[in-house]
């Protein structure tokens, strides 16, 4: 069955599912692109996905923010096209056995800060900062970290007098309890005080490998809150960091000390995290832990990672129903093969009966509407061969997000450190030299475009600012390369 969306992209298989509606692979039928297509019924009651489509414009342009190819209405649906990112941050988490190492954390921290400050400095707050909503690239930005998900974000200040917002109580709980702050759980207004806050319980998450309010039971949603609630403000910044490096701890007191207006020093909390990133010696050379985490395992034994542990599932600040179900978003998992029993059948329109154009025009519509709604209710299903060569869901995760020429270099990471002579270095990482200076020519891009090679000056890398205006690939957005 082939449905369109806008004329344009075919629809694929299903892939996940977001907070407002489910996510489907799709080919730009001109250019054999895959994109990701969302689809919300028209009918929802809490319809977030035009709203969603109008920040991601707002945004568009900016490093690690999905490009939205198309929106529009298909039959009983809204759709919205997006560029087709990698796995989530929580799907990486669960590949490599639901713990990271300081390394991967502060490499993530160090993006994960920069995207919240572009986002911020476009007036608007995420509002639902978690692992789900950080998806890593493909092709040449394999290690870029990207930002989904914006139909919670809401403008801080007035688009007409650039005045932020006033500061308001009892409000609803907006997001995800489990990374939510302590002024969300008492119904303060958000603000980017409030992002930050996120962010660092969820680096914690990273590092322990939970929460100490994960797994609190409860009579209903309500109640589950407030234990979740009475739970983090008992827990003190240090109980929660004991047995990890002070700077988590310092970077949770200062989002919880700003006021409400307050504008965050984005620069000194990324400085926080890089200085201990020179301090314990490790290298900003992009290789996270899943790119040289290895295992075997069943493909019968592999489960679901869309909500192993039962995590709260956002929830909108205009509903009111406190049991809503929805979901994460998930843009690798594939979803389940139909029946093989169950067979796609449409009504098609019968050509030979003379009709005028506006008829004609009506039964393409209706044809489509009924195509649409079988497609979702039954997606199409694998072939033998397909099944044949389907790759366990770790397999497949590892090929989508590395690359080829690095593959050679996984293979000796087992057996010797990560600390190879220049040649055997894949191109797309950064080739130190000696005897760089920051200063020197060398930094500016050569005539062929090629990026300049660059030996990174960890005493001095606090004079030269961060930039983070990269088109693609990981040379190009390296904080400690010294380039201006």
């Amino acid at each position: 069955m082939d449905v369109r969306i806008g004329n344009k992209y075919r629809l694929g298989r299903k892939i996940g599912s977001g907070s407002f509606g489910d996510i489907f692979l799709a080919v730009n039928v001109i250019t054999n692109e895959e994109v990701a297509v969302k689809l919300e019924s028209i009918n929802s009651r809490h319809p977030q996905l035009e709203y969603e489509s109008r920040v991601y414009k707002a945004l568009a342009g900016g490093v690690g923010i999905p490009f939205v190819r198309h929106y529009g209405s298909e039959s009983d649906y809204n759709t919205l096209v997006i560029d087709l990112l990698g796995p989530s941050l929580e799907d990486l988490f669960n590949f490599c056995n639901r713990q990271f190492s300081l390394k991967t954390v502060l490499l993530l921290a160090d993006q994960l800060l920069s995207r919240i400050e572009y986002i911020h400095n476009k007036a608007f707050i995420h509002r639902d900062i978690k692992p789900d909503n950080f998806l890593m690239g493909l092709g040449r930005r394999t290690n870029l970290v990207h930002v989904i998900d914006f139909g919670l974000a809401k403008r801080y200040r007035e688009p007409r007098t650039n005045m932020h917002i006033p500061y308001r109580e009892h409000k609803n709980l907006t997001g995800t309890a489990r990374y939510a702050s302590i002024n969300t759980h008492l119904g303060i207004e958000q603000s980017r005080r409030d992002d930050l806050e996120s962010l660092g319980y969820v680096l914690m998450y990273f590092l322990r490998g939970n929460l100490p309010w994960q797994g609190l039971r409860a009579a209903n949603k309500k109640l589950k809150y407030d234990c979740i609630m009475e739970k983090k403000m008992s827990t003190t910044t240090e109980n929660l960091c004991r047995g990890y490096p002070p700077e988590f701890s310092t970077y949770l007191n200062y989002t919880r000390s700003l006021r409400f207006d307050d504008k965050p020093d984005y620069t000194y909390l990324k400085r926080l995290f890089r200085d201990l990133f020179v301090r314990t010696g490790l290298k900003y050379d992009y290789i996270f832990d899943w790119s040289t985490f290895k295992r075997e395992k069943s493909v019968n034994a592999v489960q679901s990672t869309s909500n192993p542990n039962n995590e709260e599932v956002p929830i909108a600040e205009n509903n009111t129903n406190i049991n809503n179900q929805t979901y994460n978003n998930r843009i690798l998992q594939p979803s389940p093969a139909p029946n093989a029993n169950q067979q796609q059948t449409y009504q098609k329109v019968n050509q030979n009966i003379a009709m005028n154009n506006y008829t004609q025009d009506k039964l393409n519509k209706e044809h489509q509407k009924n195509q649409l709604k079988l497609y979702l209710k039954n997606p199409p299903k694998m072939n033998t061969i397909q099944q044949e060569y389907h790759q366990p869901p770790p397999q497949q995760l590892r090929q989508q997000f590395i690359p080829q020429e690095q593959r050679v270099v996984d293979q000796r990471l087992h057996r010797d450190p990560p600390n190879f002579p220049n040649q055997d270095y894949p191109q797309n990482h950064i080739i130190y030299n000696e005897g760089l200076n920051p200063n020197n020519s060398a930094l500016a891009s050569n005539s062929n475009g090629q990026q300049p090679k660059a030996n990174p000056n960890y005493m001095n890398m606090q004079r030269y600012p961060h930039r983070d205006d990269l088109q693609g690939g990981p040379n190009a957005f390296n904080p400690y390369s010294g380039a201006q």
